[in-house]
C-alpha cells in the first residue's frame, strides 16, 4: 500500500491575522453543577474560606482560559442580577425556568468576578433581553462599570466592592432566535431591542464592546436570514455577532463525525459573508467580527438532561449535561480549534461551552477530586502555543470517503508564528481513523528553524478519562524528522498533533 502523504507549505508573509487571546475563552452558566459543586462548594476539603474549590482553580488556570462568558446561556433570559448581590443571607431562592432548577443565588455577580480574577480570566457579561430589557441592562452596566455617586454604583460599593469591575465585553441576550428561549423574539423584535439597548449602554460606557445574537446553530430554519435581518438594526451599534454550534457522534460513525468540522468552516464563511453584505448595503466602514461564544461537543448526556428537566424538576444544582468525553471527542475539539484559528481574521472571541462539570474539560467530583477530560488537552495546547499570528495554510492532503460528507481531507492543520520568540507551531489532526499519514512541512521560508518537540494525543477512540486517572493524555513522540528545507512528521491515525519548531540561535 502506498504511503499516504500530505503537504503543508508555510510562508511567513502569508499572514491571516494576529490571534486575539480571547479566542481561548470559556463559559460558565448557572446550570447543573457548573457553579454549585463546580467552582463553589463550601465544606469540600479543597474549598477555601470563600467556598471556592482550589483544585478546580488550579486546573482552570492550567487550561489557560482568557475570558469567561457569564451567567448564560439560556439562564440569562430569566436572569435577575439583583438577586445575586448584597448580603448572601438576604438573597432569594427562585425557580430557574430555563433548566427547571432552583437557584439559591449564593454565588452572584461579585463572587463570580472575584473568582474570574483568581483564574486569570476576563469576564464577558450577558444581559437579559428575554424577560427584561433596556433599563435593566443599563442598571447592570452602571452597577458593574460606573465609579461612584449614582444609585447602582453606590449600591455596588455598599456591597463591599469599591472599584468598578470594568467589564468590557457584553452580550445582548442569548439565542433569541430559539423557540426554547424565554422571551424568544422575531428577527425584527430582537434587532430593534438589541440596537436600542446597545445605544443606551454606550451612553453609560462608550468603551464597551457589544455582541449581537446570531443564530443558535447552522440548522436553524431562520439561518442566515436572522443575521441579515438583525444586523440591519444593530450594525452601527455592535462590534460582533455571536455564533453557537455543538457537534456529536449521534450515529456512532466516527469517520463522518470527524468530518463535521467542515460544517463549522462553512458556518463561519456564511456568517462572515452576511456581515460583509450588510456592511456593503449600509456603505459601512467597519467589519462586524465574530464571537463564537458557544462551541463544543455535546450529545452524550441528552437522555439524562431530558429526564431530569422533565421528570425531576426543581432540584438545586442537579446533574445536568455531564458529558464524559472520549478520544474521538478530543479530536473533534482539536478540529474545531483549528477551524477557529484559520479564521482568526474574523473570529476574535470564542468560548468553549462550558468550563466545569457541564459539557466541560474540567470535572469536579462532589466528594472527591477534580480531573481533566480528554478534551482538556487540545484546548490547553492551543491556548498555550497559539500565540502570534496565523499563517494561511496551503495544504494538499489525501482524501477519504465518509457516509454523509463525501470525500474529506485526511489532514486538517494550521500554523502559528510567534516572530519575536522565534517559534513556529503546527496544529494538526489526522482524521483518517484507519491509516497513518506523513505530513511534509515545507520550511524553506524558515531557514534555521529546528524541531523543538512533537506532542501527540491518541488512543482508543472510545477511551475516556476519569477521576481514577488519565488514560488519554499527550506524549512527546519521536515522529518528526528534519531535512533540508522541510520537516516530515508522521501523524498517527486519529491523532491530535502539536509540532513545535524554534529558530536556532546560531542563525539569529
Amino acid at each position: 500500500m502506498a504511503e499516504r502523504t500530505a503537504r503543508l507549505v508555510i510562508d511567513r508573509a502569508a499572514v491571516t491575522d494576529a490571534i486575539d487571546r480571547r479566542l481561548f475563552g470559556s463559559f460558565i452558566e448557572h446550570l447543573g453543577r457548573a457553579v454549585y459543586g463546580g467552582l463553589y462548594q463550601p465544606g469540600h476539603p479543597e474549598a477555601d474560606s470563600r467556598g471556592y474549590r482550589q483544585d478546580v482553580i488550579k486546573l482552570v488556570k492550567e487550561l489557560g482560559v482568557s475570558v469567561i462568558r457569564y451567567p448564560g446561556g439560556n439562564f440569562v433570559s430569566g436572569y435577575r442580577w439583583e438577586d445575586g448581590v448584597g448580603p448572601t443571607a438576604q438573597r432569594p431562592r427562585r425557580l430557574e425556568l430555563a433548566w427547571r432548577s432552583v437557584e439559591s443565588n449564593a454565588v452572584g455577580l461579585n463572587e463570580f468576578t472575584e473568582w474570574a480574577k483568581l483564574v486569570n480570566s476576563e469576564v464577558m457579561m450577558a444581559v437579559n433581553l428575554g424577560t427584561r430589557g433596556i433599563s435593566d441592562a443599563c442598571n447592570l452596566l452602571e452597577y458593574c462599570n460606573h465609579t461612584s455617586g449614582t444609585k447602582y454604583s453606590d449600591l455596588r460599593i455598599s456591597h463591599g466592592v469599591k472599584e468598578p469591575h470594568k467589564i468590557k465585553l457584553w452580550c445582548l441576550g442569548n439565542e433569541m432566535d430559539g423557540p426554547w428561549q424565554i422571551g424568544h423574539k422575531t428577527m425584527d423584535e430582537y434587532g430593534r431591542l438589541a440596537a436600542e439597548t446597545a445605544k443606551a449602554m454606550r451612553l453609560i460606557d462608550p468603551e464597551i464592546e457589544l455582541v449581537s445574537c446570531g443564530s443558535s446553530q447552522m440548522s436553524m430554519p431562520t439561518f442566515p436570514e436572522w443575521e441579515a435581518a438583525t444586523l440591519e438594526h444593530t450594525y452601527d451599534f455592535v462590534d460582533y455577532v455571536s455564533m453557537h454550534q455543538y457537534y456529536g457522534n449521534r450515529q456512532d460513525d466516527s469517520m463522518d463525525y470527524l468530518a463535521q468540522s467542515d460544517d463549522m468552516e462553512q458556518f463561519i464563511r456564511t456568517v462572515t459573508a452576511v456581515c460583509d453584505y450588510i456592511k456593503a448595503k449600509k456603505r459601512g466602514r467597519k467589519n462586524i467580527n465574530i464571537s463564537f461564544d458557544e462551541w463544543n461537543v455535546w450529545f452524550h448526556s441528552k437522555a439524562q438532561e431530558k429526564d431530569t428537566v422533565q421528570n425531576h424538576p426543581w432540584q438545586q444544582a442537579p446533574h445536568l449535561l455531564e458529558d464524559i468525553y472520549n478520544m474521538e471527542d478530543a479530536l473533534m475539539v482539536g478540529l474545531m480549534l483549528i477551524t477557529l484559528l484559520k479564521h482568526a481574521d474574523r473570529v476574535k472571541i470564542a468560548c468553549m461551552a462550558q468550563l466545569i462539570n457541564v459539557i466541560a474539560p474540567v470535572m469536579a467530583e462532589e466528594n472527591g477530586t477534580a480531573w481533566r477530560q480528554t478534551i482538556f488537552y487540545p484546548f490547553y495546547h492551543a491556548a498555550l502555543y497559539g500565540k502570534g499570528v496565523v499563517l494561511q495554510p496551503i495544504v494538499n492532503s489525501p482524501l477519504h470517503e465518509t457516509s454523509a460528507h463525501g470525500l474529506i481531507t485526511d489532514v486538517e492543520c494550521v500554523s502559528v508564528y510567534e516572530e519575536e520568540a522565534g517559534l513556529l507551531t503546527v496544529f494538526a489532526v489526522n482524521r483518517n481513523i484507519e491509516e497513518n499519514v506523513i505530513l511534509d512541512i515545507d520550511l524553506r521560508n524558515f531557514e534555521g528553524y529546528e524541531l523543538l518537540e512533537h506532542l501527540v494525543l491518541e488512543g482508543d477512540l472510545k477511551q475516556c478519562n476519569g477521576p481514577e486517572g488519565e488514560k488519554i493524555r499527550p506524549i512527546r513522540a519521536e515522529r518528526s524528522i528534519k531535512e533540508t528545507g522541510k520537516l516530515s512528521s508522521m501523524l498517527g491515525k486519529a491523532s491530535w498533533n502539536v509540532i513545535r519548531m524554534k529558530k536556532n540561535k546560531e542563525t539569529v
